[in-house]
């Protein structure tokens, strides 16, 4: 793979908490080629019809859910080199979860845990493994 893909992450709500947010902006600054949308909380399946709005024809939708499926980071970066398109978008919901809507509609749906965390934790964990995935598809040493 010549580069990474383009990333994009839509996320409901805003991150409130000052150190999640100093995190995920130390992996913006070493991931590029990563966007985030904030949608407003509201009701899940009016979320989800905000989400699926977002979406342009070649976007590959990966829906954050506890019931996805469980990968490690070397498979995860795997994944991403492999991808059937090079503009991935991943989806977060409320801290109800994601809808059933946006479920149907992913290409995949991924689980970074069996565990339960709050959606802004989920959003700084995905953002730590996407750079992780960066910089074991670059050869780094980051995860070792």
């Amino acid at each position: 793979m010549s580069s990474f893909p383009k990333v994009t992450v839509i996320a409901i709500g805003k991150v409130k908490k000052g150190w999640v947010r100093e995190g995920l902006e130390v992996y913006r600054q070493r991931v590029p080629e990563l966007a985030v949308i904030e949608l407003k909380d509201s009701h899940p399946d009016k979320e989800g019809e905000q989400i699926l709005s977002k979406l342009k024809p070649h976007d590959q939708l990966i829906a954050l859910t506890e019931d996805g499926k469980t990968v490690d980071s070397i498979a995860f970066a795997q994944w991403i080199a492999q991808a059937e398109s090079n503009q991935l978008v991943f989806a977060i919901g409320s801290a109800e979860g994601i809808s059933p809507a946006v479920k149907r509609a992913a290409d995949h749906c991924l689980s970074l845990s069996p565990m339960t965390f709050p959606h802004e934790m989920a959003r700084l964990l995905l953002f730590e493994q996407l750079y992780r995935a960066k910089n074991i598809l670059q050869g780094g040493s980051y995860h070792k």
